[in-house]
């Protein structure tokens, strides 16, 4: 049976994040996409150590979504190079897994 997936990214700011996270779950590459507010970020960029405020996004998908979703992620993304971790789910809640398989697609019926 198919994993749930998270996939972890930042963006400049919630509405940008809401946009997007939109945008890929009428896609139905993702069941759902957190956005988490008022996160302040330090981290090398480019030979310099930079500072800025960021959102956080944490994107609900099935496992044999990933790719398509990184993709899709990136393509949408303002960031030169988006930051997109994928995150394995060792288990799922049964109702949670059965939501996110249903909402990307799989499960119906």
């Amino acid at each position: 049976m198919e994993r749930a997936h998270l996939v972890y990214s930042t963006f400049p700011d919630a509405e940008t994040a809401l946009r997007v996270g939109e945008d890929l779950v009428r896609a139905r590459l993702a069941a759902c996409v957190n956005v988490i507010p008022g996160m302040r970020s330090v981290y090398a960029w480019k030979g310099a150590v930079e500072r800025g405020e960021e959102v956080v996004a944490i994107l609900k998908t099935r496992h044999g979504l990933g790719q398509a979703l990184a993709e899709a992620l990136k393509a949408r993304h303002p960031y030169e190079t988006p930051i997109v971790l994928h995150l394995d789910v060792a288990e799922a809640d049964p109702g949670t897994l059965a939501w996110i398989l249903a909402e990307t697609g799989q499960g119906e019926g």
